[in-house]
């Protein structure tokens, strides 16, 4: 009834414009960009039309949708602008990549002294959301509740979204529960999503049963947080339910849920079910394929994952980026040069482009497997490269023992890519390069860079690095003060690499100091006594020190050592 009441209105208000101006919003919906609207703008002002109220308010509103700078541009010469002007313009911000533009809009339209609707807060408070800017939104809860717009389902909605979103967990629920007359299968989607968000699986489930219990309709998203829920669990019981639900709500076939349930059984660790549920799926898209692709890769089963690609070209299926990322990452993991090569070469047989995440991916499973030339050739193809992309290139340097050469991408990266600004990781990969390359003025140098330049406060792990730096240079005594002096809380990995340059230069009376530490700290390892005993061997201490040290090396247990090659 509703819908023919809004077609009716609509058809007399279409009855009520002039065949000018009738034929300029038509105009309008034809257009496909912005240069299309500005043309029609130019006509509006040739012709007078810009005066016209309504008119003007439709081509804010299209051209919002292709162009907000454009839309912002009429909207700020426009005398009597009206509430439908000001939230066309909200909306607009809260869907464009300067969603805070929409908090100066709102201030704007609360000054100008116009009657504020709910949508003018349903889209500010969107723009709150993707922000995360608590306080405006908690200015937004305020001025609702003094209007007295609570009512409104939707608004609530968007509330509850906008605390779930900036993990404010606690007060989504004061919200949720303040609206027991209200609530929909959104309200319960959206807050399902909230405890997701903040690791409260078990919250998720019991909300679930409030909203069965309540006989609110069963959404698709909803299904989708439970199951993500019950995965999290384990929950195998948990999860032939919840299996079992989607069934019975007839919204198995969803392709999302489809997805969802290949996801949850894969997390129970029952991946016979998972394949079953893609084998039984009618329609299968490529988010499909990857999902099940991607949880064979994580549990290491690669050859099926060939199969799988196998399949998809049979099935004409076109693999995207995604289809190869999670597999080239357990390729590089499990060490399978064979399998990555073969998926690496089937990326070149599909003409995947090389975006920055799968190129990356490409980058650090060859230079992982030991080919860093195709590593190197990968990484000169790439048009796109983020601060990942550099890293991974300047690790496997690093990891092949070329730290000038990662030095020198180093200093590439910061000469040529003004926009890439390295991050703490990449600090960490290049200090690792230099002190297995034996750089020493090149790293301290860099740690100098990180925390002159970049403002970064160094942890525990660059702290490492540089020990080690120093250590493998034979500088034990500086490597000892360093980690004595430091400003943050060290772990045994510093002081395990004290101990090993303590072996290398023979100095054993640091090596038991070292061995105290790590005593005191409750880590000790069995490595440590070898590696202590080894520095007493090479310091050439009498054959009783030895005795003793073999003695405390006989009553630690070891695990045992094992080598693996992979045969193509």
């Amino acid at each position: 009834m509703l819908s023919r009441n809004f077609v009716f209105r609509r058809k007399n208000l279409d009855s009520f414009l002039s065949p000018q101006c009738q034929k300029l919003i038509d105009d309008l919906r034809s257009c496909r960009d912005i240069v299309q609207v500005s043309r029609i703008h130019g006509y509006m002002l040739k012709t007078g039309i810009d005066k016209d109220d309504f008119a003007v308010s439709k081509l804010l509103a299209f051209s919002s949708l292709l162009d907000i700078r454009y839309a912002s541009s009429i909207f700020e010469h426009v005398s009597n602008t009206n509430l439908f002007m000001f939230n066309t313009m909200l909306r607009g911000y809260s869907m464009s990549d300067e969603p805070k533009r929409a908090f100066r809009v709102f201030n704007q339209l609360r000054a100008k002294g116009l009657a504020l609707d709910r949508f003018s807060f349903i889209t500010t408070l969107k723009s709150s959301s993707r922000e995360l800017c608590s306080p405006i939104g908690e200015g937004v809860h305020g001025i609702v509740l003094r209007s007295g717009f609570m009512g409104f389902t939707d608004l609530r909605n968007a509330l509850l979204h906008f605390y779930c979103v900036c993990g404010r967990i606690n007060d989504a629920r004061k919200v949720f529960d303040e609206m027991p007359h209200s609530v929909d299968a959104v309200s319960f989607s959206t807050l399902m999503n909230g405890y997701l968000h903040v690791s409260k699986q078990a919250l998720v489930l019991d909300l679930f049963r409030v909203m069965r219990k309540n006989e609110v309709t069963v959404i698709v998203s909803t299904l989708l947080s439970f199951l993500l829920a019950t995965g999290d669990l384990g929950d195998l019981s948990g999860a032939e339910s919840a299996h079992g639900l989607c069934i019975k709500t007839g919204l198995d076939f969803d392709l999302h849920l489809v997805a969802a349930l290949i996801g949850m059984y894969a997390k129970i660790g029952d991946i016979g079910s998972a394949r079953r549920i893609f084998d039984w799926a009618i329609r299968k898209d490529v988010v499909t394929w990857n999902c099940m692709i991607d949880q064979y890769a994580k549990m290491g089963f690669l050859e099926e994952c060939l199969w799988l690609l196998r399949e998809m070209k049979y099935e004409r299926m076109k693999p995207n980026s995604s289809t190869f990322v999670g597999l080239l990452s357990s390729c590089a993991n499990n060490e399978a040069a064979c399998v990555g090569r073969r998926v690496g070469d089937l990326v070149e047989e599909e003409r995947i482009a090389l975006d920055a995440i799968l190129g990356t991916t490409l980058v650090d499973m060859y230079a992982k497997l030991g080919m860093l030339d195709k590593a190197v050739d990968i990484f000169d193809r790439m048009k796109d490269k983020d601060v990942k992309s550099w890293t991974a290139m300047i690790s496997g340097y690093g990891a092949h023992g070329l730290a000038r050469e990662a030095i020198t991408l180093f200093n590439k990266m910061e000469e040529e890519n003004s926009k890439v600004r390295p991050n703490e990781i990449t600090f960490l990969v290049v200090l690792n390069a230099c002190s297995h390359g034996g750089l020493v003025m090149e790293g301290v140098r860099c740690f100098k860079r990180m925390v002159e330049a970049y403002r970064f406060t160094p942890k525990i792990e660059h702290y490492s690095c540089v020990i080690d730096l120093l250590g493998r240079a034979g500088q034990l005594e500086e490597s000892f003060k360093l980690i004595r002096n430091l400003p943050i809380t060290s772990d045994s990995t510093a002081w395990r690499a004290l101990l090993a340059a303590c072996r290398v230069y023979g100095n054993a009376d640091l090596g038991e100091i070292v061995m105290m530490r790590l005593a005191e700290m409750n880590e000790i390892h069995p490595a440590d006594t070898i590696l202590l005993a080894g520095t007493h061997a090479v310091a050439g201490n009498s054959q009783g020190q030895q005795k003793s040290l073999d003695n405390e090396l006989f009553k630690e247990k070891k695990e045992a050592g094992y080598s693996a090659i992979e045969i193509e």
